[in-house]
């Protein structure tokens, strides 16, 4: 009897011990899948301490990487301009990171498309990126609008070549233009973009004769007078040239020199750093006087007219230079 108990007692042990063998091998809990890689590491040497003192290698489980989004990665398509949820997966409950997610652990671009509770992306657009089409008419009306601020006739194409037999003028030779009144047009008008490399800030309608004392001022007087100052001229900002009016735009008054092709307006110099010499802001100015009004003088005897702030109320703010003859010499003023 006391041997079968014997017996009976040896074989419940036997079973609590595989039992509890079992229970030893088992995981604590449903293993995860192994990160990606770019997660965040798991410490070596909190790893090596615990596998010294189990005697044995220790199973690691772990519970989220920093990477893991937390909903459904399923793209949110393009909607008409209202947001648009993306159907997302409960989140994950993890432990917080030890470490906080640096954005430079992720590839380039990759951080901003990470959702955040469901919804799109940050660089999601609302609408689709197609190009709209042109506004019907666009071209005729930016075209008509450059004609309304021309005459007609100034505004159709040049023949392009050799202007008033002068190197260093350049432009185009245009058609006559006959006058809206009596006094006004030109037989050879020309559009003068540039004058000895210097360019023009609008092309400029005048006749040979006014073309060419302008290139006589502007080797004469322009460069020497200004030289370096700035790095040197580089434009010239014409504000009138061609134009069939009466002088100041005057009711009962004489056809303007502007109506004849033989004048033209100036109303600043562009100098290679950016800045600008005006007629208006530096004419008194202690600098930029001396330059301005040695540049007028300059003027007189190329030009038969050269009017400036001194002369009248109408030109405060430019040179008028012209090429009308008068018996008594060059009128400047």
């Amino acid at each position: 009897m006391r041997r079968c108990a014997a017996y009976l007692a040896a074989a419940v042990l036997g079973v609590m011990s595989l039992t509890f063998s079992a229970a030893a091998e088992a995981p604590d809990r449903s293993p995860r899948p192994d990160p990606r890689p770019g997660g965040a590491p798991v410490a070596v040497p909190a790893l090596q301490a615990a596998e010294e003192e189990n005697g044995g290698p220790t199973r690691v489980v772990v519970a989220a990487t920093a990477l893991a989004p937390g909903s459904s990665l399923r793209p949110v398509l393009r909607g008409g301009g209202e947001e648009v949820q993306a159907s997302a997966a409960p989140p994950v409950a993890s432990p917080e990171p030890s470490e906080p997610v640096q954005s430079a652990a992720l590839p380039s671009g990759v951080a901003a498309l990470v959702f955040t509770g469901g919804t799109g992306t940050r660089l999601a657009v609302a609408r689709s990126l197609r190009p709209g089409f042109r506004p019907n008419g666009l071209v005729q009306n930016a075209r008509a609008s450059a004609a309304r601020n021309t005459s007609a006739r100034v505004a159709q194409t040049g023949r392009r070549g050799s202007l008033c037999g002068a190197t260093g003028l350049v432009g185009d030779e245009l058609d006559p233009i006959p006058g809206r009144i009596s006094g006004c047009g030109i037989d050879e008008p020309v559009r003068l973009r540039e004058v000895e490399g210097i360019a023009l800030s609008s092309p400029a309608t005048v006749n040979c004769n006014t073309a060419r004392a302008l290139q006589t001022w502007v080797q004469r007087s322009l460069v020497p007078t200004v030289g370096r100052t700035g790095g040197g001229v580089r434009s010239l900002r014409v504000v009138a040239s061609y134009a069939c009016r009466t002088r100041n735009n005057q009711a009962g008054a004489r056809i303007s020199e502007h109506g004849r092709g033989n004048a033209i307006d100036i109303a600043g110099i562009g100098l290679a750093n950016g800045s600008e010499l005006t007629v208006l802001g530096g004419w008194r100015d202690r600098r930029a006087g001396p330059i301005l009004q040695q540049l007028h003088r300059g003027a007189c005897g190329p030009f038969g007219t050269v009017l400036g702030p001194n002369s009248d109320r109408f030109h405060q703010d430019h040179f008028h230079f012209d090429v009308a003859s008068y018996r008594s010499g060059p009128y400047c003023r």
